[in-house]
């Protein structure tokens, strides 16, 4: 690789390209060829943006500085954007709140008065006590770049632990508040990353999970790019340094395992999850034996291997209660004995049915099943041995959430959102299940001038893909309304009916929005999920381009008018749809995607994603399967792609941003030698990470960005 001193010296940002796209000169930032080249299998593939995988660089970072420039003037003539960002600043100034979260009597929920960068913590005694403020991270930094992530109070609701993240890094810092006083203890836990914090009975201490601190400033510098393995459980006891905590559990064996805990209910059993992709292990550990801190302290293994998916519902004494889609596809419900936890003793409480059971929990003795049935929700009540009780009405059709709860809980609460509904807060009445409504957002817009159906596109290989379509009443058929075909499809994630008032905003401005649900999401199952897997993953491809053809022959809309849009993952399916099918596209939006998919695994955790996309370095089959959809490896020069749109941001520790720089570079070296080449942008925010927590302030001003360029592209 050329040294990038040589390289700034060759003029890296001098203006390379002219290119005519829509009747506009765009003159993109140079980006340099090294010649690094790798060889697996025995096949060579050239990396010649292997340099902008030091993002931290000079020359990396005045190439970001040049294109965020590019694209800033780009959407500088589009005199609907500043319209488009007022409107979602309206779409947006409304109250809403998470169910409450209850321990001995005390609340504890989130609430956003409208266009606050982050939500505010508030805790009162009882339903209908006041109204308190425990944390408001909108105080902790002006930008509002600081967020709160996960909280947990202890049993008697005295203490609340709390974690907060910066500029969108995966990384945390736990604090601890009294809640009465809203004073912090001393007691600091850093450098924690894909962890919950879950107390002991008496408060004494919590379990959270990391990847240990780093010990030189070198380290900490590569933490936010580096693969980072040996993931552990600890446990720090209040009163004492990070120092002194103990690793409680670690899987030494396997350096790629990420683990987590969760103390059951009434205190006695620790559950430790051992996450390999998309399934775990489960063993237990008794928290009343002498000496459970121990790592070495006996276990006792429910599920020693990470073959399947297996969740801790809810216990009484040594029963517990689990979900799994162990030898059931759909996911079933199960008792285990811990004195014969092995799976010829597991008793079936509610067996698989055609329908994926999407959560369980277990609140004031009843057992709460959501399943997902074509990718909406049905709630259904049973006891503990499984005898049905009753289905939940619910307000319509869309997604629930059912909160868990304790035995002594009479009552929970429950979320219930769809595409032209903001999530509102139901409490649910454990002895009469009615539901009442806790907290509603006010409209700012009319629900009742939109409405979304469910249609079903026919793949490729003729599997049947929903797809939820929703517009304003009366939108004239005939091909010419504007279309995001939004999609995800991959790590058993669900789709399914939300809202988000962006979305409301494109409906407003005359747009429909499609989301499709495809193969590798979890929505119909295990074998879904595997359907879009590895040597199998084109097939989540072929299911979006199932759904684009489908508005297309059905009028909703045509190429010219119709954009993609998807994230991480999506970002990836927008990626490889889009070099696959350029004819089908008017645009395309690919956020923060996985794009180099043969160094996916080298950097942060992407080597946990090795479970649905394979390993390029290790299996020849994934490797040619990988190579033939790579975003970066298949871009050809003289094809006409769709006008494309990349957002990354610089603080991305989960999809590491050189996978969208490498693919900004390389789509814009093939519009170079391409004639009538269409506009290739990328947009890199700062101090922002792969979403969570991003303040709403920079969250509004990405999609009016993109809405602009779409406004633009689509000739709108």
């Amino acid at each position: 690789m050329a040294d990038w001193k040589q390289a700034a010296a060759w003029g890296v940002l001098t203006l390379a390209f002219t290119g005519a796209a829509n009747g506009q000169a765009l003159n993109y930032p140079a980006a340099h060829l090294s010649d690094q080249k790798d060889v697996y299998f025995g096949t060579t593939v050239a990396d010649p943006y292997r340099w902008m995988e030091n993002v931290d660089s000079p020359e990396v970072k005045q190439w970001v500085d040049a294109e965020n420039t590019l694209t800033q003037s780009f959407l500088s003539d589009v005199p609907q954007r500043a319209k488009i960002h007022a409107r979602l600043m309206e779409l947006n100034n409304y109250e809403r709140f998470t169910p409450p979260e209850m321990e001995d009597g005390r609340f504890f929920y989130r609430r956003n008065s409208g266009l606050q960068n982050q939500s505010v913590l508030y805790w009162q005694q009882g339903e209908h006590g006041e109204s308190k403020i425990l944390l408001d991270p909108n105080t902790l930094r002006d930008d509002g770049t600081i967020a709160l992530q996960s909280s947990s109070a202890t049993d008697d609701g005295k203490l609340l632990a709390y974690s907060l993240s910066e500029a969108g890094s995966d990384l945390e810092k736990i604090h601890v508040k009294v809640v009465e006083t809203g004073e912090d203890l001393p007691d600091v836990v850093d450098w924690v990353k894909f962890s919950g914090i879950s107390w002991l009975k008496d408060g004494s201490g919590f379990f959270y999970s990391s990847f240990g601190v780093p010990k030189t400033d070198a380290e900490k510098a590569e933490a936010l790019k580096r693969a980072a393995y040996f993931h552990k459980l600890y446990f720090h006891r209040l009163g004492t340094p990070q120092t002194s905590d103990v690793i409680v559990f670690e899987r030494s064996d396997d350096k790629e395992m990420t683990i987590n805990g969760g103390v059951s209910e009434d205190g006695r059993w620790l559950a430790l999850y051992q996450g390999k992709g998309s399934n775990n292990a489960l063993v237990v550990k008794d928290l009343t034996r002498t000496g459970w801190q121990a790592e070495t302290s006996p276990t006792i293994k429910i599920a020693p291997d990470a073959d399947a998916v297996y969740g801790w519902i809810g216990s009484e004494g040594r029963e517990v209660w689990m979900q799994t889609n162990k030898d059931a596809p759909n996911s079933k419900i199960v008792k285990v004995d811990l004195d014969h936890p092995e799976p010829s003793h597991w008793k079936v409480i509610v067996p698989e049915t055609r329908n994926s059971i999407d959560s369980a929990v277990m609140v004031h003795g009843t057992l709460i099943i959501t399943y997902l049935v074509d990718a909406k929700s049905e709630v259904e009540l049973y006891q503990p041995d499984g005898t049905h009780i009753r289905k939940l009405a619910l307000p319509g059709i869309g997604s629930a959430g059912v909160n868990p709860g304790k035995k002594t809980d009479e009552e929970t609460f429950y979320t219930f959102t769809n595409y032209t509904t903001p999530p509102t807060v139901y409490r649910l009445d454990m002895k009469t299940f009615a539901s009442t409504v806790w907290k509603q957002p006010k409209l700012t817009f009319d629900p009742a001038q939109y409405e979304t159906r469910q249609v079903f596109a026919t793949s490729k290989d003729g599997t049947r893909v929903p797809l939820f379509i929703t517009a304003k009443k009366g939108t004239t058929m005939d091909g010419s309304t504007p279309t995001i075909l939004y999609g995800y499809g991959g790590f058993n994630v669900s789709l399914g009916p939300g809202y988000a008032s962006s979305r409301m905003a494109w409906l407003e401005m005359g747009g429909i929005y499609a989301e499709a649900i495809l193969r590798g999401g979890g929505e119909y199952g295990e074998k879904w999920h595997e359907a879009g897997t590895r040597t199998h993953k084109q097939n989540v491809f072929d299911d979006f381009i199932a759904c684009a053809e489908f508005l297309i022959a059905n009028k909703y809309t045509s190429p010219r008018k119709l954009a993609i849009n998807g994230g991480s993952n999506g970002g990836l399916l927008v990626g490889a749809v889009e070099l696959q099918r350029p004819d089908l596209f008017g645009a395309a939006l690919a956020q923060v995607g996985v794009m180099d998919m043969l160094r996916f695994d080298k950097f942060t955790i992407g080597y946990a994603w090795k479970s649905d996309y394979g390993s390029p370095s290790e299996n020849e089959a994934d490797f040619r399967s990988i190579l033939k959809f790579s975003p970066v490896h298949n871009v050809r020069p003289g094809v006409l792609y769709p006008p494309t749109f990349i957002t990354t941001a610089d603080h991305d520790d989960r999809v590491f941003p050189a996978h969208s720089f490498k693919f900004a570079a390389a789509m814009q070296a093939a519009a170079e030698k391409t004639p009538g080449a269409r506009p290739v942008l990328i947009r890199v925010e700062t101090r922002a990470g792969h979403g969570g927590g991003m303040p709403l302030s920079k969250q509004l001003d990405v999609t009016a960005d993109m809405y602009a360029f779409l406004v633009k592209e689509l000739k709108m």
